[in-house]
């Protein structure tokens, strides 16, 4: 379906009945709807490839991996490789990668294996490397990860940030004219200012490129519940995100991801979405103790986000029942976990909103084993 700036505001309109804040407002500067938008040109629609191989003895497999992702490029789009990735990308589009590198402690974080099969993807569709921008918001969860000394030749690293600070309302690396802009902010800020009130997109979405792969992780998140494609576009892609989650007690999570990702600067150039699920996180996210990893062996693919994270979110339910756990709607607090409530039905808002389809009854979702 083609997004007319009427379904968008129609969307915005939705979000505040939706969310309960008034007002929801957002800034749509130099952005428009397209047939990418999200959910995309399959909305509903999941690929999981599961492959043991891509794992042995811990470490990535290149071979393995670049079998998954192929198979999995073709099960969603009907076409073979290079076609497949012509689909969403031409040679003249600047093309944003973004990356999770949070996770170091537990190794569930963005693998180089994945990163450089996407890369020769997009070289097959025509982007030069010179077009290819890898991001994170945080220099410093880059320099951690050790991302930048594995990137392709030609290919850029950005950020937004230097580093995590508690406050969040610097702007050196954000774009004043994007912003969704709702009534939560920070103890202490007074909801009277307009700049505790908003979340301005990162420069890097807004002006260096013009369409995002979104490449996330399989993982449980205290407070988000999961941290799977919505969340790593909300928290990786705006500034004054800390207001969600400040503590187990003030949680709004499920309300501000899908508000962000409502934003049209975001919506409309996040055009393919994967889960890396080869290894997953069960537990005590997103930096867990690698006690609750495990092999899952399985890449996600699509471009409705919603429906990817409602099928991500059932694999790690999955898992911690399978380990004498409860879902992770119903986790109570631990001594690894100390927050009252985790809030994973930010996917069924996201799918409210009209990001994705969030009932899994209605997913089309395709199983592939090799």
């Amino acid at each position: 379906m083609l997004w007319t700036r009427r379904h968008c505001l129609e969307t915005m309109v939705g979000a505040a009945v939706v969310l309960g804040f008034e007002p929801i407002a957002y800034s749509t500067s130099s952005t428009q709807p397209n047939q990418f938008s999200i959910p995309g040109l399959y909305p509903g629609r999941v690929v999981a490839v599961e492959n043991a191989a891509c794992l042995s003895g811990s470490h990535y497999q290149a071979a393995p991996v670049r079998d998954t992702m192929r198979r999995g490029m073709a099960e969603l789009t009907g076409l073979p490789w290079k076609e497949a990735w012509s689909q969403f990308f031409q040679p003249g589009d600047a093309v944003g990668i973004k990356v999770n590198p949070v996770g170091i402690h537990s190794g569930v974080i963005s693998s180089p294996v994945v990163l450089h099969e996407i890369v020769a993807g997009l070289n097959a569709a025509g982007v030069p490397n010179k077009n290819i921008v890898v991001y994170d918001r945080y220099h410093s969860a880059l320099k951690r990860a050790k991302i930048a000394s594995w990137l392709p030749t030609g290919v850029r690293l950005s950020y937004a940030s230097q580093d995590y600070d508690e406050v969040q309302h610097g702007m050196d690396g954000y774009d004043p004219r994007h912003y969704v802009d709702m009534g939560l902010v920070l103890p202490g800020d007074s909801l009277k200012d307009p700049h505790a009130r908003r979340s301005y997109a990162a420069r890097f979405i807004t002006t260096e490129v013009d369409k995002l792969v979104n490449l996330a992780v399989l993982k449980e998140h205290q407070a988000a519940g999961v941290t799977l494609c919505l969340k790593n576009l909300s928290h990786g892609l705006v500034n004054n995100v800390r207001r969600t989650h400040i503590n187990p007690q003030l949680n709004a999570c499920d309300k501000f991801i899908p508000a962000v990702v409502s934003m049209p600067v975001i919506r409309n150039k996040a055009v393919l979405h994967l889960i890396d699920g080869v290894k997953g996180l069960y537990h005590a996210g997103p930096e867990g103790p690698p006690d609750f990893v495990w092999e899952h062996g399985t890449m996600y693919f699509g471009t409705d986000p919603v429906a990817l994270d409602r099928i991500g979110l059932s694999a790690i339910d999955a898992k911690r029942v399978g380990v004498g756990m409860k879902p992770v709607a119903e986790a109570a607090p631990d001594q690894f976990d100390l927050w009252l409530h985790k809030q994973p039905e930010h996917i069924t808002v996201a799918g409210a909103m009209g990001l994705g389809e969030s009932d899994e009854k209605k997913i089309d979702l395709r199983k592939i084993r090799i």
